[in-house]
């Protein structure tokens, strides 16, 4: 596998692509600093817990799904229905147990130049106090994996595609060090467990499940004619208050499209060849369906509370009757125009017809 300078590529990309070559200076070097003052105090934890030495997770529960399949609806609600705890924002860019009291009264001011505003709300909500995805925390710390790809190495003129791919290049030992590290510290207060939420495992469930054989794994899946088109608005959403996606050229427009699509495409066959080929434990995976989430939500939580061994209490079950009546009645806002992407339906049943006949047969 070929090496490369992730940073130097991402500015080269930025300024070619967008003709931005002062601000990523400006932005790499803050997180630069920003790395320093994380790391120092990581360093510092271990000085004063114990769980910063020695990391002690017990029985993560962690999401599993491609972007916008509801993985961070069911999140959200895990944790604020109180069977576990996740990451705000804030707590991914600065996992140090000593550093997040120092910065806590800081969090108004830090929201302002908080990468979150650059995020749609179409989609949903997102702050520095909001529950995130685990991805993030690996982007900033490591300037890494698929988020990076995504929002960046897809606009290159090489395909860097395979330079992400865990079949390609693993860097799963990297990765599940540093998220044992920050999920035991960010429950170092209570007894819960972790609930996370990680899309890029999609592509390395197995190895995820062998370095932490207790885990459970809540795998969203969601009709590919829904998920792909909104993965993809979210993204260029994000892109284009940022950079101005849509004002790009035609070809540069459609070859970061494809190629995100395509990624996009990967996540879902990833899983289900290792699904369908016997290579995940089974007994620890519960597959969810987005659309019984919202036809079926109280049956559904019913499985959930089963499978993760949660006694549910008189007050969250009258709770999850009221969201079941609210998700009965949803009606989504959002409407998306396959050829704005350059896709059709026949494209899309196509290219993932092997994930319809395995999980979304009546």
């Amino acid at each position: 596998m070929f090496k490369i300078n992730r940073k130097l590529t991402a500015y080269k990309i930025v300024g070619k692509t967008f003709g931005a070559w002062l601000a990523p200076l400006i932005t790499g070097f803050l997180l630069f600093l920003m790395k320093l003052i994380v790391s120092a105090f990581l360093f510092i934890d271990k000085v004063f817990f114990r769980v910063a030495r020695k990391p002690n997770l017990k029985k993560p529960i962690v999401i599993v799904g491609n972007p916008r399949s509801g993985t961070t609806f069911l999140q959200r609600y895990l944790i604020n229905s109180g069977l576990g705890t996740g990451s705000q924002l804030w707590q991914l860019i600065y996992p140090s147990i000593i550093l997040q009291k120092i910065i806590k009264p800081l969090l108004p001011i830090l929201e302002k130049i908080s990468p979150a505003r650059h995020h749609s709300t179409a989609a949903h909500k997102t702050s520095l106090t909001s529950i995130e995805t685990d991805d993030v925390g690996l982007f900033f710390r490591y300037f890494d994996g698929f988020f990076l790809y995504g929002f960046l190495f897809a606009f290159a003129e090489k395909d860097f595609f395979t330079f992400f791919d865990p079949k390609q290049r693993d860097t799963s030992k990297r990765d599940f060090d540093w998220f044992e590290s920050v999920w035991a510290r960010n429950t170092h207060s209570n007894d819960k467990p972790y609930i996370g939420k990680l899309f890029s495992l999609s592509t390395n469930l197995p190895a995820f499940q062998k370095r932490f054989p207790d885990s459970k794994i809540l795998y969203m899946i969601r009709d590919p004619l829904n998920v792909i088109p909104s993965g993809l608005s979210l993204v260029t959403g994000v892109l284009d208050k940022r950079f101005g996606f849509w004002s790009l050229e035609n070809n540069i427009r459609a070859k970061y499209i494809n190629r995100l699509y395509s990624a996009l495409v990967i996540l879902l066959k990833r899983f289900h060849d290792d699904w369908v080929n016997d290579r995940i434990d089974k007994s620890r995976v519960m597959v969810v369906r987005y659309d019984r989430m919202m036809s079926d939500f109280e049956t559904l939580m019913d499985d959930i509370f089963l499978f993760t061994n949660h006694e549910p209490s008189a007050a969250l079950i009258d709770e999850i009757k009221n969201t079941a009546e609210n998700q009965r009645s949803y009606k989504s806002k959002h409407k998306y125009d396959l050829s704005k992407f350059g896709l059709s339906e026949e494209k899309i049943k196509k290219d993932c017809k092997s994930i319809y006949e395995t999980f979304l047969t009546e």
